[in-house]
């Protein structure tokens, strides 16, 4: 590694850097101004000085005999992950260390330099929706962030609700950074007859992507729907192909390379998302998908998810539905008209710059830069 002057930042993900949209924020931020490390899986990104790449089978996948026991440290210590990260940083030292997600906090703080916490979700109630993960893992989590967490200097979420819940639940003061799209120079397109919707996102079940085809088959609109899903459910997509060749207009597709996302959604009119509260973090969602349709100049329709529906309302971009359910849908895209949609689309042109990534991340430019300025140990209470 050549000798520099700069700070010295390690950001640290148990996650494949590369690909991670948020994280290579993170790394095209500072690299600018810091010698930045990585820590993580897969290949290096671009303009770190060093990339300690974990392997693959190097899991976060937790010892379920210690669980029961509720031994956390030995938990903790034991995930391989942890293991092999720890013996990737023996010996080096940071000057500062960004750790995303609750699972490397331990491990910065370990490294003795300060630390700022990127909170990707809230992770004590994660997975709340499935009885044995809020009985047996959500108690170690809750450990992790009360233990440790609360260590970190400073820490930052993707959303409000979340930051309340960091804040009420396990004394961690969050300050927010969203899931932002980076900046995009476009203009919005012409608007016609039939209004063309899109959806990109993960073929998930607890999403309940058939309410998007449902409420197409009942509008009484003018539509097209293509939805661009990730291969996370094979048998899934296959039900939701079935049922869209029951439905004019209606397609699903091969997901696109985020590189090429935006310039697709932007031939598009409308972008959509109704996600159903089925557990906490659904329900205070604010997804990257939102900045993404902002960014491509799309008028959105979304469900009432409290965060969307207030950024949708405030900013004049969309639409909003009464419920998560097909009817409540389908009676919104029934009050669309191409001139609404083209008001909408451009309400999203003239606050794509105030939405993009590049506002967001300056929170995190100040938070690090402090810990630079002024290491100390300190805590996100």
């Amino acid at each position: 590694m050549p000798a520099s002057n700069r700070p010295r930042l390690l950001i640290l993900s148990f996650s494949p850097i590369a690909s991670d949209a948020r994280v290579l924020k993170q790394v095209e931020l500072f690299t600018a101004r810091y010698d930045v490390t990585t820590c993580g899986y897969g290949p290096a990104p671009a303009g770190v000085v060093e990339h300690l790449q974990l392997p693959d089978d190097a899991t976060i996948k937790l010892d379920g005999r210690l669980i029961t026991l509720r031994a956390y440290p030995l938990v903790y210590t034991r995930t391989p992950a942890v293991v092999a990260a720890r013996a990737a940083l023996a010996g080096r030292r940071f000057d500062v260390v960004l750790a995303n997600d609750v699972e490397t906090v331990p491990l910065a703080l370990s490294l003795r330099a300060p630390v700022h916490a990127d909170l990707h979700e809230y992770s004590p109630r994660l997975h709340d929706d499935n009885p044995a993960w809020a009985r047996r893992i959500g108690p170690y989590v809750r450990w992790l962030c009360r233990r440790y967490v609360r260590r970190a200097a400073s820490a930052t979420t993707v959303g409000e609700g979340l930051a309340q819940a960091y804040a009420s639940e396990v004394g961690v003061r969050a300050q927010v950074v969203t899931n932002a799209a980076p900046y995009a120079e476009r203009t919005p397109t012409e608007v016609g007859l039939p209004l063309r919707l899109v959806h990109s996102g993960a073929a998930l079940r607890n999403r309940d992507l058939m309410v998007l085809l449902d409420a197409v088959a009942l509008t009484t609109t003018p539509v097209t729907l293509d939805l661009f899903l990730m291969p996370n459910d094979p048998a899934y997509i296959a039900e939701l192909r079935d049922r869209a060749a029951q439905i004019d207009g209606v397609r699903v597709l091969d997901p696109v390379p985020y590189a090429r996302l935006g310039d697709t959604l932007a031939g598009y009119d409308v972008g959509i998302h109704v996600l159903p509260p089925v557990n906490f973090n659904n329900a205070n969602a604010l997804p990257n998908k939102l900045f993404d349709y902002v960014q491509a100049r799309l008028a959105l329709v979304v469900g009432p998810t409290p965060e969307m529906a207030a950024a949708v309302e405030r900013h004049g971009i969309g639409s909003v539905a009464s419920g998560f359910d097909a009817r409540s849908l389908a009676d919104v895209l029934d009050g669309l008209t191409p001139e609404k949609v083209a008001e909408q689309r451009a309400a999203s042109h003239a606050v794509a710059r105030e939405l993009s990534a590049e506002q967001q991340v300056l929170v995190w430019e100040r938070a690090v830069d402090a810990l630079v300025a002024a290491p100390a140990e300190g805590g996100a209470r």
